[in-house]
């Protein structure tokens, strides 16, 4: 995709619902239960993907005149996907048609047994597809279904179900107005890539949630704090997402569904509270699980997955603990509830390795699996658990690979007034991030760190930067000021995100810290020895003063005429009041001018005053205007 492209980020990102295989089936038996006036289930799952795809195809399908029965199952009491005593209440109450959102690809022998009620199979879905597809079901919607030419394999649950909204109705742009905040917030908390088609999606659901938000998400909002500020991604990844998901995670999903749907703002403003109730209940459970986990692994150094199972874990809440673990020890995590002799378990994966691919190779230990490539469930046998850890790590030592510990930065900021009001506003274009769409990441070298303090009951640090004479507002968020790495005066290097902060009214450049460390000069110094041309676009804050030429003259001729061939020699001899680049920068800038002979490798190692000195103008040095 081409920059401008990118840009704009507008409807030409929307691909024909008709690319997904099994979509005409899918269309044609909609509009004729459409015609027939039939009555429908719409059968959805308890995360936020499953509940905002349920709110969507339920709406829609009310809206073309069908009597519709919205279906979460109690993720305690029914666990995942379509199950037979579901499908027979649906018979009993004159259900002819199932649509399932955001699961049933895994459920071929439910699906058998509604055909043999009577009831047809809609599948929608975005889940890995293993074999053994639904083959009952009158029609099969998943973009990751083998010859599907859809060229979007990312849809979310609520994106697939967007689409079949589009085909059946024809009116694109009508089906994006009326439930775009519905797929962005799906589709942010289930974290698909956020690019292209994707992208534009989301773009468009948070400019709706910001501008005109349905009486359930404005009461989400104004609960959460959240109203009045700039509506992003991480703040619906990270403030509304959690909340809705949480009444999934306690059994309670249709108190979600309800908000999302409700008309009237002061019932929505009830249910928001509920939800937001629900949440701090799931947070201390969280905490509890975290804990034990924790304290189950803290004699050990883990060296590959992590298999943790209990009998008094909620087996709602243990795939954000796995998430932590996953987290904390840079290896993919599971965590199982164990019911008696059975145990179901959450799978989060670390870096690039398949978790999914995973579980396939180690099926034959495993009662069923399903999910993505970063996160998956699992039902197993209680005596299995020792072999399937085994086999676990046996997979992951053959075909996990290493990952780097290194942040890789997007830009060197030189110039701090390159980190404008202005110019940190105009990142918005690069807008939404996330999956696929990292935010860049921005670093200074050699700024200097003042008045670090603790916020958050201890959580989180901010601190004041100065660099170049400019000072910037920081937060660390996640880290104690025990946990940082520098303190209060100490010259750092450190990369960050950088954002707008509006506090009382107020608009200020705020960086957030991505990674921050005491300033290690060496790298650029060797690079400043070997091929200086090549890092001179950097070295901006390192121009050498009049100043610094005096004192590394005077050092250079009070030790000897003849500089030391090692690195590390050389380095011993800069000056303590310059720092490495600069006394570097000075030695390159005499060799350029004649002043200095190069060494015999024809760099600053081991090069001699030249004994013929003569006068030299530091202005003529192309390196100085190069810097300057």
């Amino acid at each position: 995709m081409d920059a401008d492209t990118y840009l704009r980020c507008d409807i030409s990102q929307l691909q024909d619902p008709y690319l997904l295989r099994g979509m005409e089936s899918a269309v044609e038996r909609i509009k004729e239960a459409i015609s027939s006036q039939e009555t429908v289930a719409v059968f959805g799952d308890y995360d936020v993907d499953g509940i905002t795809s349920t709110c969507l195809m339920t709406d829609f399908l009310t809206q073309c005149g069908l009597t519709v029965y919205p279906y979460i199952p109690d993720r305690l009491d029914e666990g995942y996907g379509l199950n037979n005593d579901a499908i027979s209440n649906f018979y009993d109450h004159g259900v002819s048609l199932i649509v399932t959102v955001d699961c049933g690809i895994t459920a071929a022998e439910e699906v058998s047994f509604a055909s043999e009620l009577g009831i047809d199979v809609i599948i929608t879905d975005h889940h890995e597809c293993q074999e053994g597809i639904p083959q009952d079901a009158v029609a099969v919607v998943n973009p990751r279904q083998a010859n599907c030419h859809y060229p979007n394999k990312e849809l979310a649950g609520v994106g697939v179900a967007l689409k079949v909204a589009c085909a059946v109705s024809g009116q694109d742009e009508e089906m994006l107005s009326r439930y775009g905040e519905w797929v962005a917030i799906g589709t942010i908390a289930d974290v698909m890539s956020l690019t292209e088609e994707n992208r534009f999606l989301v773009r468009l659901g948070l400019n709706k949630i910001a501008h005109d938000p349905s009486p359930g998400v404005d009461a989400l909002l104004i609960q959460s704090g959240t109203k009045g500020k700039k509506i992003t991604s991480t703040s619906v990844g990270y403030t509304l997402a959690p909340r809705l998901n949480a009444s999934g995670r306690l059994g309670k999903a249709m108190v979600a569904y309800r908000l999302l749907t409700e008309t009237d703002p002061r019932e929505a403003q009830l249910l928001a509270d509920e939800l937001c109730d629900l949440n701090r209940q799931r947070q201390e459970i969280e905490t509890e699980i975290w804990n034990e986990a924790r304290h189950m692994i803290q004699d050990s150094d883990p060296m590959g997955p992590i298999v943790l199972s209990s009998d008094h874990w909620h087996p709602g809440v243990i795939g954000i603990a796995a998430s932590r673990l996953a987290d904390q020890y840079s290896f993919p995590a599971v965590m199982i509830y164990l019911n008696g002799d059975l145990g179901k378990g959450s799978c989060r994966s670390y870096g690039s390795f398949n978790i999914f691919d995973a579980l396939s190779a180690c099926s034959s230990y495993l009662e069923g699996f399903g999910g993505h490539a970063q996160a998956a469930g699992l039902t197993i046998r209680k005596e299995n658990i020792p072999s399937f850890c085994a086999a676990l790590r046996d997979y992951y030592q053959e075909n996990a690979t290493k990952e780097s510990s290194v942040l890789t930065c997007n830009l060197l900021v030189q110039d701090p007034q390159l980190l404008s009001r202005t110019n940190v506003q105009a990142l918005d274009l690069l807008e939404p991030f996330g999956n696929g769409n990292p935010s860049p990441v921005l670093c200074l070298l050699g700024a200097t760190i003042y008045d670090c303090r603790s916020i958050g009951n201890g959580k989180h640090v901010r601190f004041r930067l100065s660099y170049q004479n400019t000072w910037f507002d920081c937060v660390y968020f996640s880290h104690s000021i025990t946990q940082m790495p520098v303190h209060d005066g100490d010259v750092v290097d450190m990369a960050f995100h950088a954002q707008i902060n509006d506090y009382n009214g107020v608009q200020s450049v705020q960086l957030l810290v991505v990674d921050i460390r005491p300033h290690q000069p060496e790298a650029l110094c060797r690079q400043l020895i070997a091929a200086p041309e090549e890092v001179l676009w950097c070295c901006h804050q390192h121009c050498p003063t009049r100043n610094d030429f005096v004192s590394v003259w005077k050092s250079l001729t009070a030790q000897g005429t003849e500089l030391p061939s090692s690195f590390n020699l050389l380095l011993s001899r800069c000056p303590e009041n310059v720092a490495p680049e600069n006394y570097l920068l000075c030695l390159q800038v005499w060799m350029e001018l004649g002043l200095l002979i190069p060494g015999p490798d024809g760099s600053i190692l081991g090069a001699k005053v030249d004994p013929e000195q003569r006068k030299i103008n530091l202005q003529d040095s192309k390196i100085l205007q190069a810097i300057q």
